[in-house]
């Protein structure tokens, strides 16, 4: 069985208006991340990272902010959608582990939640999932 690695990356500017979505989880906070769609940089992030562990492009590709029908996407369903076509190429996500870089919010007491929801999502173990958050 070959093994590949993939790595994502996302970031957005928090402002005030938007909820904060990260993880799949929603976190009290005056400001949120602007984006297409519901700006959660952490799915975003773990979706580009297994297409790109099997060569089947970014998020940007299969999901553009051109088209209409993803604004304010629910981005659990875009990360459902990725593992989906991951799977399908013949992959098997076996394990996904996260930073989230931000001064605020304390990501830690989120960690279970956005877990959850990030196994959910990839129809894999949440023993496989790893979140952190570190401050920058």
């Amino acid at each position: 069985m070959k093994i590949r690695v993939g790595q994502g990356f996302d970031v957005h500017a928090l402002v005030p208006g938007r909820p904060l979505i990260l993880g799949g989880v929603e976190i009290a906070s005056a400001r949120g991340l602007l984006g297409h769609s519901d700006a959660d940089v952490l799915l975003h992030a773990i979706a580009d990272a297994i297409l790109g562990a099997a060569a089947l492009g970014n998020i940007g590709q299969l999901f553009p902010d051109t088209d209409a029908s993803y604004r304010n996407a629910d981005s659990r369903l875009l990360l459902q959608e990725a593992a989906l076509r991951v799977r399908q190429a013949g992959w098997r996500i076996e394990n996904i582990d996260a930073t989230v870089i931000a001064e605020q919010p304390m990501i830690a007491p989120h960690v279970a939640a956005m877990c959850q929801v990030i196994a959910a999502s990839c129809e894999i173990s949440v023993a496989s999932i790893s979140v952190k958050g570190k401050r920058g």
